[in-house]
């Protein structure tokens, strides 16, 4: 099957001078079955000159079609495009009737049925190009339009818009008229949805979910609004430009393939964001951070849109800086930049190093295929770090004059990079084009190196150099620590310099302190390497450093060092064991477990050695939940409690907690930890069948249903692995798994354990993957390159025959890029064997 053609930017610049899009007039009827929806669409358009274009629908059936009142051949269309030839100068309609295809893979209209009660919802995930699988569209970000749209739909359904939605009666929904949209912000979401309805300032605000998920909505409603509110009032503040759309509707749907999407109006949540399960507050302000997220969207990226996929980082970037900025003014979430230096930045980090690596304002962007490879941690976690360190050289105050003379100049319309350092420049004398040059221009980390030596002018005194590998400049904090005379596993900050990179060494009197952090606060996006003696100070004591994000650059320096070769895995577990019994700060403890077991553990650990490195973190685990026995850390305590399950060894302790429903002292096992333990005891092949079948018509829902795909495939049982491969990869589209049922299916199937069990599977892996990812699209390729990839297999063979995948068999550019970065990482797992602790 050939790949669907994807638009070129050449394509969209020719058709942008040519053609001026005025309104849409959309017609969805959801009420023709479960296969397929009828689509009806009047286009009106300006031809500037006489000329060809197309317009570009992917149907299930095109029935009809009419230019101007004149039928065009329906049978004209080639792949997903219509040709429009000979149009003449002047004013036009185009009119199409359409069936269209349901989607499982949560690609255009998503249909989902929630196996708990049987009720059906949908709703558009309409991203890059996937507006053609619902309606027709000149379908590209400059040619903005205003859109009326209409929508029949079950009598018990509520239908949710990009504007308030009135019922017609009879099922049909009318959503007021947009301002103007690029055509991949449309939004429809449709199905008997549990609604929470308020208004602030006078604007209707909405919360919706599934009915299944009802009483976990109500019981979060009062913290979601409260955060809604918070940022909505707060960007009133430092935006000039009111929020530009007359409601705001947050839906949680199924079945999700991101965090979240920006729809003006209508912002669409992945609904494990309604908690069923108890969570740790570090989720919650992950929630809140996403919905600060979104809402900076209203205006970066909808208010203002990008002209092309190549400056995608202006909606990214932005939305994330001021997400988590935002979030830390407004809201009770005080550390939110701990959680950014120890978990996002480091997806950046590692993003940033691989050969796929690209810069945050990338210049070429041939096609919209090779702009969705960068919604990465580059476009998210470097760009806002970028913008983190240039508002810290800029200063606030010019920084927020330029973003609003950006947004007067281009509301509603379109904008480039050059538009914008325009408007930054407007209100600074600082040299932003400079500064844009080489920041988003460039790629990769700059490493950034404390040096430190006796002062040559003062017998009492010592010198300080930070060197630096890049060419990037930084204004960052240095600070300097003195061990605590009081506790000598603690440290008190003697003080906290800004410094430029580069620059001159500088000089000071007294004794050197015992630790020296370049990049002190989190300030830039670069590596830090601490001189020997920190080092060595940090080891012993890191948990010992007063300021919780100064503790996460320290921690992601000794991860950096791992990943780099530079660090023995080891020796990183030891550090884990040492400090995090007594870390305050709930983001660092899980974002190290994480690292220490997903990574160290499991990857850059020898297989002979691993045990050894399960147990200490099981030990680890351990004197976490002893010392919160008294209750006064919930949330370090159900951390503990999850990895201690994922890192456990032996059966009979979590199976002890499984059959009694509580670990002792708490907590009471809820749908989540009983599904992680049961996923482990599958793993050490100490359940069935019969009791995931038994769990799973206890808990009938839709993560249930995950979790029972997830447990049946990690049983290390050869009829077990070969069920599971046969439904990742069938070639039948009649048994084609949901792309929530795959990602699980995959997650279950690799598992380090079962090593030999699997070894056949490995080279079917890289047969397999291509066909699979061409026939089922860019969604579920992502999938099968990120989850279905024998990760675990870290060896010379599996990187001979990924590399020779990608040499010879053409992969889709969605699996390309996956399996690029994961061959990195084999590489880098491997390297990091050979290291031994000193």
């Amino acid at each position: 099957m050939a790949p669907m053609p994807v638009l070129t930017r050449d394509e969209a610049q020719t058709r942008a001078r040519l053609i001026d899009v005025h309104h849409y007039t959309v017609d969805l009827d959801l009420t023709r079955g479960p296969d397929t929806f009828d689509s009806r669409t009047a286009i009106r358009f300006t031809a500037r000159t006489a000329g060809d274009t197309f317009v570009e629908v992917k149907p299930a059936e095109l029935r009809t079609v009419t230019l101007d009142g004149q039928p065009l051949d329906p049978t004209a269309i080639e792949d997903n495009r219509l040709p429009l030839p000979g149009l003449a100068e002047g004013e036009h309609e185009l009119v199409l009737d359409a069936g269209m295809r349901y989607s499982h893979t949560g690609e255009g209209m998503h249909r989902f049925t929630d196996p708990t009660d049987g009720e059906t919802y949908v709703y558009t995930q309409l991203f890059m190009d996937d507006i053609q699988r619902v309606f027709a569209a000149f379908d590209q970000p400059d040619l903005k339009a205003v859109f009326d749209l209409t929508v029949t739909a079950p009598e018990d359904w509520t239908v949710l818009a990009n504007g308030v939605t009135d019922h017609l009666g009879d099922g049909k929904w009318r959503a007021t008229t947009t301002p103007l949209l690029s055509t991949y912000l449309v939004a429809v979401a449709a199905g008997p949805w549990h609604s929470i309805r308020t208004e602030h300032r006078g604007l209707p605000f909405g919360l919706h979910c599934r009915r299944s998920l009802a009483p976990h909505l109500d019981a979060d409603a009062d913290e979601i609004l409260d955060v809604t509110r918070a940022c909505y009032d707060r960007y009133h503040e430092k935006f000039d430009e009111p929020y530009p759309f007359d409601s705001y509707d947050q839906a949680f749907v199924p079945e999700f393939n991101a965090g979240a999407m920006e729809n003006p109006g209508l912002v669409t949540f992945r609904d494990e964001f309604v908690y069923r399960s108890a969570v740790t507050d570090t989720e919650r302000q992950l929630r809140a951070m996403v919905i600060a997220h979104e809402m900076a969207h209203m205006w970066f990226g909808d208010l203002v849109t990008l002209k092309w996929w190549d400056d995608i980082w202006l909606n990214e970037s932005f939305a994330e800086y001021m997400g988590y900025q935002t979030l830390t003014e407004a809201t009770r979430f005080k550390d939110t930049w701990v959680d950014f230096g120890i978990s996002r930045k480091a997806w950046g980090y590692d993003a940033d190093q691989r050969p796929s690596t690209h810069p945050v304002a990338p210049e070429d962007v041939p096609d919209t295929a090779s702009a969705l490879l960068n919604f990465d941690g580059i476009s998210y976690a470097k760009g806002a770090s970028a913008l983190r360190q240039l508002v810290n050289w800029l200063g606030e105050k010019d920084f927020l004059a330029g973003i609003n003379t950006h947004f007067e100049r281009h509301k509603f319309g379109n904008a480039t990079l050059a538009d914008f350092i325009e408007s930054l420049a407007s209100g600074t004398d600082r040299d932003v084009h400079a500064w844009a040059d080489t920041w988003l221009r460039t790629t990769g980390v700059d490493t950034l190196t404390g040096h430190v030596a006796d002062s040559t002018e003062d017998s009492d005194g010592w010198t300080l150099t930070v060197d630096q590998q890049g060419s990037r400049p930084h204004r960052i904090a240095v600070g300097l620590y003195d061990r605590d005379p009081a506790d000598s596993r603690s440290f008190t900050l003697r003080d906290r310099i800004d410094v430029d990179v580069p620059g001159e060494p500088r000089t000071f009197h007294g004794a050197r302190p015992a630790l020296i952090v370049p990049n002190d606060q989190d300030l830039t996006y670069a590596k830090v390497r601490l001189d020997a003696a920190s080092r060595e100070a940090a080891l012993r004591g890191l948990s010992g450093i007063p300021d919780p994000l100064t503790r996460a650059v320290v921690w992601n320096t000794l991860r950096d060092m791992v990943r780099d070769g530079q660090l023995a895995p080891a020796a990183y577990l030891s550090a884990a064991k040492a400090h995090l019994p007594t870390e305050t700060d709930l983001a660092i403890v899980q974002g190290v477990l994480t690292f220490a077991h997903t990574q160290v553990a499991d990857r850059c650990t020898a297989p002979e050695d691993r045990p050894a490195a399960l147990t200490l973190l099981t030990t680890l685990c351990e004197d976490l939940i002893r010392r919160t026995e008294d209750g006064s850390h919930p949330g370090l305590r159900l951390t503990a409690v999850r990895h201690l399950i994922d890192a456990a060894q032996y059966a009979d302790v979590i199976r002890d907690w499984y059959d009694s429903g509580a670990v002792p002292g708490g907590p009471e096992l809820d749908p989540e930890l009983r599904w992680r333990i049961l996923g482990r005891l599958s793993v050490l092949g100490a359940v069935d069948d019969a009791v995931i079948e038994a769990e799973l018509a206890h808990d009938p829902s839709a993560v249930g249903q995950e979790g029972a795909a997830r447990c049946h495939a990690a049983l290390p049982d050869p009829q077990a692995k070969a069920a599971a491969w046969d439904a990742l990869f069938t070639t039948d589209p009649e048994r084609d798994l949901s792309n929530y049922l795959f990602t699980a299916t995959a997650q279950g199937f690799w598992q380090p354990e079962q090593a030999d069990l699997l070894r056949s599977y490995v080279p079917r892996y890289f047969t397999e993957a291509t066909p699979l990812a061409e026939r089922r699209g860019p969604a579920i390729a992502a999938a099968i390159g990120r989850y279905a990839f024998p990760e675990h297999a870290i060896d010379t063979e599996t990187l001979r025959l990924g590399e020779q995948c990608l040499a010879n068999d053409n992969p889709t550019p969605a699996l390309r890029r996956r399996l690029a970065d994961q061959l990195d990482d084999l590489a880098r797992a491997l390297n990091s064997r050979d290291i031994r602790e000193s």
